[in-house]
């Protein structure tokens, strides 16, 4: 397994690496810290066939150093958070890098670069307003990486127990992806997944309520979307059953965005995993999916949305 680190020094960043201990990372694996100065860097040779103004000239030396110390520094964000991460992956082989740029693209282009399996990057905030919120680096990566990625909102205390985890769960190809990779990870003895699959129940319209056809029409539909949520399920509880996990099915009416987060809640769960809606070209990478990106912002919790490669 491959993962990026995305570091900037903060608190959120911090907490991210922490929340690799609930996380159910295999034993051994590949780990790239990132941490991205936000500056330019000139060009060392300005001059051309032209001779700069030694004004401008020493302008831009003095930028030049700027954005190197920028750089420096970034680096050696990157060489602290390394070695977080190895006490908490003691078995992985983890370098830490610094360069300069747009954090989200230089975090997008280095995570294909290394083919990375996911991304890990810290949320804005843990309040109810913050959640709200992600930050501007975050909500790029979340939407424009073509693997999968981890919004954390880790405990800096690390905690012992048994991991609770989260899958939303609509009998998509991106929420059969989501038990795939939860059924993969290596997780600790007692670690417990819940199902959640919420059906949105259709309604007649108001003239349609007062048509019999028509009202049991849209009965038999709902049940029908309900039979099938329980049947794939179950389908999906037996996998993780396979892969050690104690399993909880949970079928449930209503806003699937506000469902998912009140469940794992309740649960106090460390991680809800979702499937991308869509996933492939640019576009369908935009259309995140209104469920997934609102449970990535609101949720009380770390969120990882699973974006598998067309093969």
């Amino acid at each position: 397994m491959k993962i990026l680190v995305a570091y900037d020094g903060t608190p959120p960043a911090d907490a991210a690496i922490d929340d690799l201990t609930m996380a159910g990372m295999p034993e051994t694996g590949e780990a790239v810290v990132l941490s991205v100065a936000e500056v330019w860097l000139p060009p060392e040779n300005l001059q051309d066939e032209e001779v700069i103004d030694p004004y401008i000239e020493g302008i831009v030396a003095g930028h030049r150093q700027r954005a190197r110390e920028a750089v420096a520094a970034a680096r050696e964000f990157a060489d602290r958070a390394r070695e977080q991460v190895l006490n908490h992956l003691p078995g992985w082989a983890v370098t830490a890098e610094g360069t300069y740029g747009s954090p989200a693209w230089a975090v997008i282009d280095r995570s294909e670069a290394l083919d990375a399996d996911l991304i890990v990057v810290g949320s804005q905030g843990r309040s109810a307003i913050g959640r709200l919120f992600l930050g501007s680096v975050s909500q790029k990566v979340l939407t424009e990486a073509h693997c999968s990625v981890r919004v954390a909102r880790g405990k800096v205390e690390v905690d012992s127990k048994p991991s609770q985890i989260v899958i939303g769960f609509d009998a998509s190809q991106g929420s059969q992806a989501a038990v795939s990779t939860a059924a993969s990870r290596n997780w600790r003895p007692g670690a417990k997944a819940c199902l959640v699959g919420v059906v949105n129940p259709i309604s007649a319209s108001m003239a349609g309520q007062f048509v019999p056809p028509v009202v049991g029409w849209v009965e038999e539909e709902n049940d029908a979307m309900e039979n099938l949520l329980k049947d794939m399920a179950g389908q999906a509880a037996e996998r993780l059953k396979a892969a050690g996990l104690e399993v909880d099915i949970r079928i449930l009416s209503g806003d699937p965005k506000s469902v998912i987060v009140g469940e794992a809640e309740e649960l106090h769960a460390d991680c809800i995993f979702m499937g991308a809606n869509r996933y492939g070209s640019r576009f369908e990478r935009f259309l995140l999916g209104s469920v997934s990106s609102a449970v990535a912002s609101r949720a009380h919790c770390s969120v990882e949305i699973v974006r598998k490669r067309v093969e």
